[in-house]
């Protein structure tokens, strides 16, 4: 079996109101990934991918582009300890 990761995304931009969440919900689950993505009051989205490495690294390099209506400026990732999810779900 593949190494297990989880990380911990920041994204800003134009991220909120234009189915950012949805869209990395539907990545996620198309890839296998669970954890959860939800606004944060500041205007940025926080995600949390965990699963098998090379999947949530796909599912990463999604959210850099976001969907149609994002203008993504920014994605900060960062590794944090393995925890499983039992699904991924869109957090308010």
């Amino acid at each position: 079996m593949e190494q297990a990761l989880t990380l911990h995304l920041l994204i800003s931009g134009r991220v909120q109101g234009v189915w950012f969440r949805q869209f990395t919900r539907q990545q996620a689950e198309a890839y296998g990934v669970t954890g959860y993505v939800r606004n944060l009051p500041n205007s940025r989205v926080e995600a949390v991918l965990s699963g098998e490495a090379t999947a949530v690294r796909q599912v990463e390099a999604w959210l850099h582009e976001g969907p149609e209506l994002a203008q993504v400026a920014e994605v900060v990732s960062a590794e944090v300890s393995y925890k499983p999810f039992e699904s991924f779900e869109v957090r308010r």
